[in-house]
């Protein structure tokens, strides 16, 4: 996997171990709440396990904002993942990287992709609906690639 380059501000870096900063951003409650909708916060085996988990079943990357990472994006099969901390939430860097991710799934050649959110997590719903995402079953949400 290489870099890839969002805009002049977003790089979407390979992932690698980084377990001291990226766990800084799974300590934070209602952000763990909002990705895995849980009441607790991450323990670095379960970061390990998470990381491990995603960087061996998919195309995961760290998100790069301003050359400092924010989060990261998965897509694994035809499922996309993402997460942002939250002092950079709402300055538009999910959207920009979720139109990345489709363009590799597009890349790879799948149909659709597809992102699991939560009924409460209103922010991320209204920011994949924004792309073109669509409600499925359950808290689904669906873009066709066709």
């Amino acid at each position: 996997m290489e870099k890839r380059i969002v805009d002049p501000e977003i790089v979407l870096v390979p992932y690698y171990p980084n377990d001291e900063l990226t766990l800084q951003w799974y300590q934070d409650p209602e952000l763990c709440k909002q990705v895995d909708n849980i009441d607790f916060v991450y323990t670095l085996d379960r970061l390990k396990s998470m990381y491990d988990y995603l960087s061996t079943h998919g195309d995961c990357y760290y998100i790069e904002y301003q050359n400092r990472l924010v989060g990261d994006v998965t897509l694994k099969g035809d499922e996309i993942s993402i997460v942002i901390c939250r002092e950079y939430q709402n300055r538009h860097i999910g959207r920009c990287c979720i139109r990345n991710i489709v363009e590799l799934a597009k890349e790879k050649g799948l149909a659709s992709v597809k992102a699991e959110i939560y009924p409460f997590n209103r922010q991320s719903q209204a920011m994949f609906r924004s792309i073109g995402f669509r409600p499925s079953e359950g808290n689904w949400y669906v873009l066709s690639l066709g």
